[in-house]
């Protein structure tokens, strides 16, 4: 049996089970899935998932490693292998449904950002009402694919008109959609901050130098066991990229130990730190182990270390010296294997100075060091992260909120952020819960006097009120260029121009490439 010039081949290395995997007809084989097959475990591929005799997926070692795997949803009868192929090559994950329930299953697990919409000759109105129902979901981007003399079809050209990101018409270039798709992808990227490419390591978001320079850091200093030193202002999130780098280092699989060390009084510290035996002192009824023994294998994080009491520096000392700890009660040491991260608020070179913090230990603790950059260093990522946390919490307001009032984000960059991202949280979600409007203001955020006070041109404040504009229209349209471009009073080409002003084509935290727009759909039919 033939698809596509292409024949099927059974099979798989080692435990795997067998499955069916299309392959050109000649020997030559082009598809990454079929090479792993052919090269077997010690091949430069790690695995390959089949699902139903012909959807593959493969995860190599080399281009696409590390990167997060987009997922398209690829809808067809008769799916094209070549098209799925350029997909794996361009680093996506690919899901193939040939039913609308497939659709739907997969549109339901909430991985897919993008979907790809093959509507061959042979679909039934009662079909498209049926996938209707999927199309609406909002994190997912639709791409469609007809025949030209479809578009007459007023059923198909409602669905593609309302529902679609763009289409194509057949036959189409297989680069052309991939591209295409990735657009998609960008704009729900935008409407949704988590999944946006102004996302960087864990649960922080930054776009600024600092902020990548940071996520740079964060990526080396994992490859390495060696203690780690994070400084920064209260607020700024040491904590974050403690388990960042946690997280992406071989000590992942293990525990993640925090300890705040200014929260917890002296006398207690050091049962807290190493444990103790039963009968220890007045009240240890029972062994209980300590933080350091209860991330061996993992990650110790020392919080405020510098807050540290002199009296309790010596233990950890030894502790780092040695490698081994001893319970408060006990009579033997415990070897323990740890990697340590340390952070604080505090000035440690006015601490070494005036003996406030052991030097000897200082100098085992900072081995690699990290600077944490204050909200007010960090320019655009003040509004990103405003709008990032709006998004998060928005479930709780009363009423859709659609965004920030110009005057709340003149505050936002006006306002000097002691408190830093704890701060911006706390003010972001009390506004969204007090605000009575459709928009959160300035004084929703407590930040009245700051308003007038953001240092920005005439210029400057144009454009960025230009290109807020474009954005809102856009997100509310779910990317449709035809309707957005009608909100805000301009032509299509017009609309496009604009974005390419604002650099809104090739800006990763904000929006992804964008084609030239399609030509208009023919309306009076519908």
């Amino acid at each position: 049996m033939r698809r596509h010039g292409f024949m099927p081949f059974d099979g798989c290395h080692g435990d795997h089970p067998t499955t069916t995997i299309w392959t050109p007809d000649k020997r030559h084989y082009a598809r990454p899935a079929v090479a792993a097959h052919r090269a077997g475990p010690d091949s430069n591929f790690s695995h390959v998932t089949c699902v139903r005799g012909n959807r593959y997926t493969v995860d190599e070692r080399g281009e696409h490693m590390g990167a997060e795997q987009r997922h398209v949803i690829y809808y067809s009868r008769e799916p094209d292998d070549a098209l799925r192929g350029h997909f794996d090559d361009c680093g996506w994950r690919v899901d193939l449904a040939e039913t609308v329930r497939d659709v739907r299953r997969v549109v339901q697990q909430g991985v897919a950002t993008a979907g790809f919409l093959d509507f061959s000759p042979g679909f039934k109105p009662a079909e498209l009402r049926e996938l209707e129902s999927c199309l609406s979901i909002q994190h997912v981007g639709w791409i469609a694919a007809t025949c030209r003399g479809q578009l007459q079809d007023p059923m198909l050209r409602h669905v593609i008109r309302d529902y679609c990101f763009d289409y194509v018409t057949m036959p189409y270039e297989t680069a052309r959609i991939v591209e295409t798709v990735g657009h998609a992808h960008g704009m729900i990227a935008l409407s949704d901050p988590v999944a946006s490419g102004g996302r960087g390591e864990g649960e922080m978001v930054g776009t600024c130098d600092a902020m990548l320079a940071l996520f740079k850091t964060i990526r080396r200093v994992a490859m390495t066991d060696a203690p780690v030193f994070i400084s920064g202002e209260s607020g700024t999130g040491k904590e974050l990229t403690a388990v960042a780098i946690h997280e992406r280092s071989a000590r992942a699989h293990a525990p993640f130990v925090a300890i705040n060390c200014g929260a917890i009084p002296a006398t207690l510290l050091q049962a807290e730190l190493f444990g103790y035996e039963r009968g220890a002192f007045t009240g240890a009824n029972q062994r209980k182990i300590g933080r350091v023994e209860a991330a061996n294998g993992g990650t110790l994080f020392l919080d405020e270390i510098g807050d540290l009491p002199l009296e309790s520096q010596a233990s950890l000392l030894r502790f780092l010296q040695e490698g081994k700890i001893e319970r408060l009660g006990a009579h033997a040491s415990v070897p323990v294997d740890v990697r340590v991260i340390c952070a604080t608020h505090v000035d440690m070179e006015a601490a070494l100075r005036e003996g406030r913090f052991r030097e000897d230990l200082f100098h085992r603790l900072c081995v690699l060091k990290i600077e944490e950059p204050p909200l007010r260093a960090r320019g655009r990522d003040i509004e990103v992260l405003a709008r990032h946390m709006l998004e998060r919490f928005k479930g709780d307001a009363h009423r859709r909120l659609r965004g920030f009032s110009p005057d709340a984000v003149a505050a936002l960059y006006g306002y000097a952020w002691p408190g830093n991202v704890r701060e911006l949280i706390n003010r972001v979600r009390r506004a969204i819960v007090m605000s009575e409007g459709r928009t959160i203001t300035a004084a929703d955020l407590e930040l009245n006097d700051y308003a007038a006070l953001a240092p920005v041109s005439l210029v400057e404040a144009r454009e960025a009120a230009e290109r807020q504009a474009i954005e809102q229209a856009l997100l509310r349209h779910r990317g449709r260029f035809a309707d957005a471009a009608r909100e805000l009073g301009v032509s299509r080409v017009t609309l496009y121009r604009l974005m390419c002003a604002h650099g809104m084509r090739d800006r990763g935290d904000t929006l992804a490439p964008f084609s030239p727009p399609p030509p208009e759909l023919p309306r009076h039919a519908c």
